[in-house]
């Protein structure tokens, strides 16, 4: 073999060796770039992840700030609708007893309501001697009824006539000046009491509407506002 087919077959495995070194080469720079590839995708889908998780939780931050404010407005709209209800119920009653206060203008009925409640009153307490007491304007219209009010009462208890000791020193308070007064007033009627005072039995008239109007409070709220859920 001569010097030109050594430099032949050097030069062949020179161009064997570059090809394997090329091949080797790109293999290696497209398997890098796969790498490359997967690793930017990898990082790209945890970013994603981590944008998708941050919106998320905004999300529910939004809509639990959402359903809280939603809470807070249809609260306040019960209170109002409440709070209507009872200025007008309380309104009712307001007219009740403005009305209340033209019942002792009529003398004769009002003489028959004195007697009705003085009956009443004997009724539930079952003594044989009571206190009354009135408003200081009603002692006359209470003194002509005392001897009737003791008749009826003793015929439906079967009993005695009872002993009346009307109070001239302690009055009921007076009917109000005028409509929007504070002070204490009584629209009219009588308390009576055991002799002893461990026994009271309170029969005016303002007594008399407040029962009432607690005992039919669930009938004027439905008839005003319809069937209320409990």
């Amino acid at each position: 073999m001569n010097d030109s087919d050594v430099a032949k077959q050097i030069q062949q495995m020179v161009r064997f060796i570059r090809q394997e070194a090329d091949e080797k080469a790109s293999e290696i720079s497209v398997s890098a770039e796969e790498e490359f590839n997967i690793e930017k995708l990898q990082l790209v889908e945890a970013e994603k992840k981590k944008i998708r998780q941050e919106y998320e939780r905004k999300e529910k931050q939004v809509e639990i700030r959402k359903k809280i404010e939603y809470s807070m407005q249809l609260n306040a709209s019960r209170i109002k609708v409440l709070q209507a209800q009872d200025d007008l119920v309380n309104s009712m009653k307001d007219n009740a007893v403005k009305e209340l206060l033209r019942v002792s203008h009529n003398h004769h009925e009002y003489k028959n309501l004195l007697k009705e409640l003085v009956v009443q009153g004997l009724l539930r307490l079952k003594e044989p001697a009571v206190l009354l007491r009135c408003r200081k304007e009603d002692h006359h219209h209470v003194e002509s009824i005392l001897h009737s009010a003791k008749h009826e009462y003793s015929s439906k208890a079967e009993v005695h006539h009872p002993e009346i000791l009307v109070d001239h020193d302690v009055y009921l308070p007076p009917s109000p000046r005028h409509h929007d007064s504070h002070e204490m007033f009584c629209s009219g009627g009588v308390v009576l009491a055991s002799r002893d005072g461990k026994i009271v039995c309170e029969n005016t008239v303002d007594a008399r509407l407040e029962v009432v109007f607690r005992k039919k409070l669930p009938e004027i709220r439905k008839l005003l506002f319809g069937q209320v859920a409990a």
